[in-house]
């Protein structure tokens, strides 16, 4: 199928053509700027985006002079914002080879309250930078230069040496050369020391504890809580959260503001707003500043002999383009805090070694942007708090990303269903002509169905002959495909695409014959989306002012007048099914009672072998889990003891038949009762906890001895439907190592010698100073990661230690990494840690998994002065154990899906010969011949009740609800036989059927469908009983009991009677027990029996002298006859 639009399904096709997209978006931003700076007060921003457009469309210019002007421009300018100032440092020699005008006054200028000794150094080019601060300034910030991930330590507070003066310098590696800004402290604000930046986290906890407790499943929610956050923390008189779309333009999603300020929320912005060259420096440099878009812009002076222009990208100075600030002040924005907000593209992570490649595969989802109507400056740590909050909010909407995903997947199934609803009435005309019909299938202003060159609409639509227009272009432009979707007909080159106005710019066309097609119509974008600054009313323009949002907005609606929302990957997938179920209806019109008997053979023969995979799975996980060892034990909903394996056995000194029953609190300890019931709780509601430690009372000769402690992860059992029935829990005895630990906290002398203790009970520790820097590091940790205490101290712990670059424990991901800092960062705020699961790479490449707890180190006073952060290993028994388990539950699901889409799958040849067998019933058929159909008809019902059964506790345990159906109970028995007919001519088997006339013509009422598949299991296993040559007869009695004056309550009783040995006992004993250990065959007995209970009835098996007999009652109602 054809597509004038990057919609594809493929990823990579995907993010070429978004490649391609933003190559000629970049040409049109740069084009656009260079009009702004040529045309002085002439400038209108509409004019610039038409004629661009236009100008791209028709030819595009091999050398493109003026991109790259622009792309230089935004790079590599050559100013920088006046709240701070610059100096550019060759990275071997530490001396001067760049810096702005502004810096030899702001970091050389001597303070009347300092006396004046000596000479005064004079900055510039050539100067080392170690001559102008103090000498423990110079000291730390040339080791803070040396150090490889140079950005972790920002800020490095320095000192003047002239002036005494505090400053922050804020350093980034560029090519060969290291760029600092430097920016003064405010008298107000308490300096932070080197290494701040884990102490600037401390700004951003509540925020991002706030965020973290939100519960998923709401976009909306979690984008309002961040603004709401951001706001509170910045003070700027707005903030909101804008949101890139697929075509790049951006709209306001959330937003707050003081009272007074017009609203934004809602709005959408073309995407030249925020041009794509900004877009990239924003993946760059995630927190971006302007403190006053009115303020003069400082020159940065070069060294002449630099063979190329410095880049300031990652700058936290560098100035915005004289656009962007027109652009600010005419919205009356002076100061602006913008983040990036990042996120994964499409494809997940994975595990590869190769970070670079992670690193490709971000994009930018928005931004979280803040304005103020006045000049507003953010210091630098307040800056840093902002960004890691941005980094979890980040991490959080890639959830929400993923939540959505996995809805719509879920949308796609559930679509199979409603296909083959529209496609069982009147098909293909009743997929327009009753509900649910083509239109409930995706979002659309309108659809038709051109059938047998009849047109059928519903909702918006093209004329006649405009339709047939569409169908000749098609025909002629896309005879290859089996038809198209685009967005804009304009664009796509239909010739009639004007004419068709608003209500047809989009459409979705498929050919389901030579001559019969499906279309889907959208109307034009600017009918639903309200684009920020458009004015309807006639007698309102423009001012004429540069760069007004109003010009802006009005250009943007007049380029997408003709284009429509874009269809997405998942409308598209339904559109398919549907298409393939049609043509494959029409295909398959001449083949009906061979092809219904193939799919219930294979429907049967897939079901034994999914069942006998369930089983062995089954099986194996139970063997598996008595013989553990590590303790294991489960509950059912009513918190009953169920589970008790021999581990948990042999440490509680409980055995399993005394555990067996007795409620799970009451083997606890008392501390530990509301621990256990709220893990109980939740898992009975979905919500699996991990890593839940508590006690557990010890029983017989260990009695008097301490609790058994545990690690435990909670699992819910459910049953098909997705139900909980139970809880199962899989501990670690964790009772040594926590006496050790204990031990550890309480000892307030020597740590050292405990820290690294060679003991085996000794748990992988490491430590952090205030600072972040890496101060314990036990044998234990050497032993477990390969990397020595002396290759890891006086490390950043975050970054050099651990980190996603070159850090000796890499972390799997950048998700990982902010994680990791949370939890130190709640830690030395004082919050209670919990075991968290961690994990990184070890030296030597191995995967290590843990659970981690961070405790605050405290000094005499109280103090903190670092943090000791304890890793808890899993046995090797407990890892193999998890190992297996998950082995085998992946097993199980594999097989859950496999007969997900086979159940899927048969639903489309199902639709068919449903669809074959209604156009035959519309032919001239004799009586006989009906008859045939009208059976197939009942045995295609009855598939449809076995395909459904997706839940058959519910038959089980006897909650399943019955129909209630008027029927004929020949039409019932007619079916019935046809079922077993195959099998008994095989075995030359002669049926007869010993029903009384009267009794075959009785109307009844009940669920026929759910009768009909009792009657043809107990026929199949008596045919299966029955030795070759034999004889099987059905006979049956009614008798009625009146309950009313209308309906009488009939007791039908069957006899179905068989020659030969009988049914083997093993059969029987399953029939009449349970489905633990049935067979195929048993659970369909069993199925039967239990279908029969739920009708009122009972089954009996009667063996005589060369003869056996099932005997089958159940209680339906009949009609009294009128007199």
């Amino acid at each position: 199928m054809s597509s004038s639009r990057p919609s594809q399904s493929s990823t990579t096709s995907s993010r070429s053509k978004h490649s391609a997209r933003i190559i000629a978006q970049t040409s049109i931003d740069a084009k656009l700027h260079a009009d702004f700076e040529e045309s002085g007060d002439s400038f209108d921003y509409s004019s610039s985006v038409r004629v661009t457009n236009v100008a791209e469309g028709e030819q595009r210019p091999k050398s493109d002079k003026v991109t790259t002007a622009y792309l230089h421009q935004i790079q590599k300018g050559k100013f920088i914002q006046p709240f701070g100032c610059l100096l550019a440092l060759d990275e071997k020699t530490l001396k001067v080879i760049a810096f702005s005008e502004n810096a030899p006054e702001m970091l050389t200028m001597v303070s009347h309250a300092v006396p004046s000794v000596g000479e005064h150094p004079v900055l510039g080019i050539g100067i080392d930078i170690r001559t102008i601060f103090t000498g423990p300034s110079g000291a730390a910030l040339q080791k803070a230069l040396g150090f490889g991930e140079v950005s972790l330590l920002n800020p490095v507070l320095v000192h003047c040496k002239n002036s005494g003066k505090p400053f922050y310098a804020i350093v980034h590696r560029v090519t060969g050369s290291l760029i600092i800004d430097f920016e003064p402290v405010k008298p107000y604000e308490v300096p932070m020391t080197a290494a701040g930046a884990l102490q600037s986290y401390k700004l951003a906890a509540k925020a991002i504890t706030r965020l973290q407790s939100l519960p998923s499943g709401s976009m909306e929610r979690l984008c309002d809580t961040m603004v709401q956050e951001v706001f509170e923390l910045t003070g700027y008189d707005r903030v909101m959260g804008y949101k890139f779309h697929d075509d790049d333009h951006g709209e306001v999603v959330s937003e707050i503001t003081k009272p007074g300020l017009e609203p934004y929320l809602g709005l959408h912005y073309p995407a030249t707003d925020i041009p794509q060259a900004a877009r990239f420096l924003f993946m760059k440099n995630k927190v971006r500043m302007i403190c006053d878009c009115r303020a003069k812009h400082v020159k940065v002076v070069q060294d002449e002999k630099l063979p190329f222009d410095l880049t300031l990208c990652g700058s936290t100075l560098r100035a915005p383009h004289y656009c962007h600030l027109q652009y600010m002040e005419n919205m009356n924005s002076i100061a602006s805090l913008v983040m990036a907000v990042v996120v994964n593209d499409g494809d997940e992570e994975g595990e590869s070694s190769d970070s670079s490649q992670s690193q490709k595969r971000k994009r930018l989802w928005g931004l979280v942007v803040s304005h103020n109507t006045t000049p507003r400056f953010a210091p630098f740590p307040l800056r840093y708090a902002c960004e890691f909050l941005a980094q979890v909010f980040a991490i959080l909407v890639n959830k929400e990303l993923e939540l959505e995903n996995q809805f719509l997947e879920k949308n796609i199934l559930r679509t199979q269903t409603l296909l083959c609803d529209m496609l069982m009435r009147d098909a293909p005309l009743g997929i327009v002509s009753q509900s649910p019909n083509i239109m409930d299938l995706i979002k659309c202003d309108g659809a038709a169905l051109l059938y047998k060159n009849k047109i059928h609409r519903l909702g918006m639509n093209p004329s006649d002959f405009q339709l047939h227009d569409i169908v000749s272009w098609l025909c002629e432009y896309h005879t290859d495909s089996t038809g198209l979707s685009t967005d804009s007909l304009y664009d796509a080159g239909f010739p009639g695409a004007l004419a068709l106005g608003d209500a047809v710019c989009g459409m979705a066309a498929v050919r389901i014959s030579d001559k019969d097609w499906l279309f889907w119509y959208r109307s034009h974008t600017a009918a639903e989306v309200r684009w920020g600054g458009a004015k309807h009313e006639p007698g309102e323009k423009d001012d004429g002012r540069k760069m007004h949002p109003r010009s802006s907005f009005k250009g943007f609606l007049e380029v997408v007048k003709t284009r429509s929302i874009p269809w997405k990957d998942y409308e598209m997938d339904r559109i398919h099914s549907l298409q393939l179920i049609l043509r494959n209806a029409f295909k398959d019109a001449d083949a009906v009672n061979s092809n219904t008997i193939s799919i219930h053979t294979k429907l049967n023969d897939l079901k034994i072998d999914g069942m006998q995979e369930l089983e062995a799975v089954t099986a194996e996980m139970v063997r598996l889990i008595e013989t553990a060892s590590v303790p294991i034990f489960a509950v059912d909903v009513d918190g009953q003891v169920n589970g008790w394996n021999t581990k948990v056995a042999e440490l509680t000194g409980l055995p399993v038949d005394e555990a067996i029953g007795k409620h799970l609190l009451t083997l606890v300890e008392d501390s530990s009762v509301d621990t256990v019931n709220k893990m109980l709780e939740l898992a009975l509601q979905g919500q699996e906890e991990r890593n839940v430690e508590f006690e557990i009372k010890t029983h017989g000769p260990s009695r008097d001895s301490s609790p058994i402690s545990l690690i435990v992860n909670a699992c819910a059992s459910k049953d098909v439907r997705d139900s909980v029935v139970g809880v199962c829990f899989i501990a670690q005895d964790i009772t040594g190592q926590k006496s050790i630990m204990d031990k550890f906290t309480r000892i307030e002398g020597d740590y050292r010698a405990i820290i690294q203790n060679p003991h085996p009970l000794i748990p992988p520790i490491f430590g952090t100073d205030q600072f972040g820097w890496c101060s314990e590091w036990n044998s234990a940790m050497t032993m477990l990661t390969g990397w020595r205490r002396d290759d890891v101290m006086d490390k950043m712990l975050l970054g050099e230690v651990f980190g996603t670059q070159a850090a000796c424990c890499r972390l799997k991901n950048q998700e990982a990494f902010v994680n990791f800092g949370v939890i130190l960062n709640n830690a030395i705020t004082g919050q209670e840690s919990e075991k968290i699961p961690f994990g990184f790479f070890a030296r030597y490449g191995k995967y290590v998994e843990c659970l981690l707890c961070v405790s605050k180190r405290l000094d005499k006073e109280g103090a903190v002065t670092g943090l000791f952060c304890f890793l808890q290993l899993a046995s090797h028994e407990l890892q193999q154990a998890l190992h297996v388990q998950r082995l085998s539950e992946q097993t199980a699901l594999k097989r859950l899906k496999v007969l997900a889409y086979i159940r899927r799958q048969i639903r489309n040849p199902l639709s068919g010969i449903i669809f074959s067998r209604k156009m035959l019933e519309g032919t001239s058929l004799g009586e006989e011949q009906k008859n045939i159909l009208h059976t197939s008809a009942q045995c295609q019902r009855q598939l449809d009740k076995i395909l459904d059964d997706t839940d058959l506790d519910s038959i089980i345990e006897g909650y399943l609800d019955l129909e209630m159906l008027e029927f004929k109970l020949h039409e019932v028995l007619v079916a019935s036989i046809s079922q077993v007919m195959m099998k008994s001519n095989g075995k030359n088997i002669m049926i007869s059927n010993d029903m009384v006339e009267d009794l075959l013509n009785e109307t009844l009422y009940g669920d026929s469908p759910r009768l009909q598949q009792v009657l043809a299991n107990f026929l199949l296993v008596s045919v299966n009983s029955t030795p070759s040559g034999g004889k099987l007869s059905i006979s049956g009695k009614l008798t009625k009991d009146r309950i009313g004056e209308s309906v009488q309550l009939a007791l039908l009783e069957f006899r179905i009677r068989h020659t030969g040995g009988g049914v083997p006992e093993e059969l029987l004993s399953q029939m009449f027990g349970s489905e633990a250990d049935a067979s195929e065959e048993g659970i369909s007995l069993l199925v039967s029996r239990k279908l029969v209970k739920l009708m009122n009835g009972e089954v009996q098996y009667l063996r005589e002298a060369g003869r056996s007999t099932f005997i089958i009652s159940v209680e339906l109602a009949v009609a009294t006859k009128s007199s």
